[in-house]
């Protein structure tokens, strides 16, 4: 710096820029949720960062022990609050921001696995941002109203409403998008099971066996919404198929 015509005062001052403005960054990332997760590599970028730009030892901005935002609200409640940036910790408009913005990328991401569930998950989390912005909902209740949604999205089968014998997310989403009838979501569950074959989803042969039995039971139960074709891509969406 010295080389490039900088006194000690502007080469500190330049130090300590780059370190808010990498701060700040990061409490952006966090608040909208359009992050990267790069947790296994975070030690050795504050290494370099403070070894290069840092004017000051580096502190953690936030501890989330591998967790992502929602994930820290459903396990640890009101006191994931705690571990959030200071700035956005003491403000509590942002901080609701910041937790609504993470559960509805968390919604639109699983939305492909169960597009009824979410898309009911998503009219929920519509109507707490409706009242918390109108100031109707008292801000203690609108947390444990977030943090009991953040527990349905992010884990469907805490969710009280399902049959007992949908023991699954595949039959959960299956028994969401046909209706809610359990005796189909089950059927056609062992159907899939029994006729899937390894690595179906890139095989055409493969894949239309599996078309065939959706169809088979879709046309037994005489259910004409979804197609199978809808079914079909409701499938292989399935971390159980």
């Amino acid at each position: 710096m010295k080389e490039a015509g900088y006194t000690d005062k502007e080469t500190e001052q330049i130090k300590n820029d780059s370190k808010h403005f990498e701060n700040l960054r990061k409490e952006i990332q966090l608040a909208s949720g359009d992050y990267i997760d790069l947790k296994q590599y975070e030690p050795a970028m504050r290494h370099l960062i403070d070894s290069y730009i840092g004017a000051e030892e580096s502190r953690m901005l936030a501890n989330f022990d591998d967790m992502s935002l929602v994930e820290l609200l459903v396990e640890k409640g009101k006191d994931a609050i705690k571990d959030l940036p200071k700035n956005i910790r003491g403000n509590k408009d942002a901080m609701a921001e910041a937790i609504e913005n993470n559960l509805r990328k968390l919604i639109i991401e699983e939305s492909p696995t169960n597009p009824m569930y979410y898309e009911k998950m998503s009219v929920l989390l519509d109507e707490l941002i409706k009242l918390r912005k109108e100031a109707t909902l008292e801000y203690e209740k609108y947390l444990l109203e977030i943090i009991a949604l953040s527990g349905k999205v992010k884990k469907p089968d805490t969710d009280p409403g399902y049959p007992f014998s949908l023991n699954t997310n595949a039959k959960r989403a299956l028994y969401d998008n046909l209706g809610k009838n359990e005796t189909i979501a089950n059927e056609l569950d062992h159907k899939i099971l029994t006729t899937k074959k390894d690595g179906w989803r890139d095989n055409i042969q493969k894949t239309k066996a599996v078309k065939y039995v959706i169809q088979e039971i879709l046309g037994e139960f005489e259910v004409k919404e979804p197609d199978a074709e809808y079914i079909l891509n409701l499938v292989r969406n399935q971390r159980d198929y």
